[in-house]
């Protein structure tokens, strides 16, 4: 019988990891988000399998939402309330604005729900809590690009073509993905502590849209201080360079600025807010 090892040794060489709560700016730990970046992508296409499993349509529901809405907005909008477009044909107006707000809207609703939809992962093992609504907002990306694929189509059929604007593309999706993290985070972290805000996230969501230039041109808004009051909107700036960088509107000038200024104090803000609350997540969810 051989002799058992002293609980002395095993203390000596058996590590201990202790995780303390973060305080303070520095606490952040954005670094942590590249550490587990295999998380993240893996928590990203799981979010993306699950919205369309058991979907008879799949992906296509990606290509047929923003199509359908363009179509009804196409009636109503351009037709039966003859609102201008900028002399650019009303469906493909109305299609280009279409692609970043579902990109937003759609990251949005699932980053603000994000937390209490995966309260399984949250009490059982640790991670840097900023992966769920992170992946929430990029698992957007899919749709926008399939959608995006038949934006090119229309352009085509419409003798629309394409300009070195495009090249600011990349930077407007980054600004309406980082707006909807922005505001996803701040709704995450109170959707943990009151259940009610998963209520107000679809009504917030569709309060936003009329607030925006999605079926109607920026150019109705008065340039001057209204036209800056107007850029407090983040998705006002987005629209409107999405309007110029494919279509040859009007640059989004004052507006982009206001929109930028915004995202960064929202996501700032956000992201301060959602550290500080974040040591009490497991024990509230």
């Amino acid at each position: 019988m051989t002799d058992p090892i002293p609980v002395r040794l095993l203390e000596t060489h058996l590590p201990i990891t202790v995780y303390e709560p973060s305080r303070g700016w520095l606490s952040l730990r954005l670094r942590e988000i590249w550490d587990y970046r295999e998380l993240l992508v893996f928590l990203t296409w799981r979010d993306i399998k699950v919205r369309y499993a058991q979907a008879a349509l799949g992906l296509t529901w990606a290509i047929l939402q923003p199509l359908l809405t363009m179509v009804i907005f196409s009636v109503v909008f351009g037709k039966l309330a003859n609102l201008p477009s900028d002399g650019i044909p009303y469906p493909v107006f109305s299609y280009v604005a279409l692609l970043p707000w579902q990109l937003f809207a759609g990251a949005l609703q699932r980053a603000g729900t994000s937390l209490v939809g995966n309260s399984n992962l949250l009490t059982k093992v640790y991670f840097p809590r900023l992966i769920i609504p992170f992946s929430a907002v990029a698992a957007g990306l899919v749709d926008f690009l399939l959608a995006f694929i038949v934006l090119m189509g229309m352009m085509f059929f419409y003798q629309i073509r394409l300009t070195w604007a495009i090249l600011v593309l990349p930077f407007l999706i980054l600004l309406a993905l980082l707006t909807a993290l922005a505001v996803g985070v701040w709704l995450s972290a109170l959707n943990v502590q009151y259940r009610d805000v998963q209520h107000m996230i679809p009504f917030l969501v569709q309060a936003w849209m009329y607030a925006s230039p999605v079926a109607y041109s920026v150019g109705l808004i008065p340039s001057g201080k209204w036209r800056i009051l107007y850029g407090l909107n983040p998705m006002a700036g987005v629209i409107q360079g999405f309007r110029w960088a494919l279509l040859g509107a009007a640059p989004p000038d004052e507006l982009m600025i206001a929109s930028v200024v915004i995202m960064i104090l929202l996501l700032m803000s956000g992201l301060y807010y959602f550290k500080r609350m974040e040591k009490t997540f497991a024990d509230v969810v």
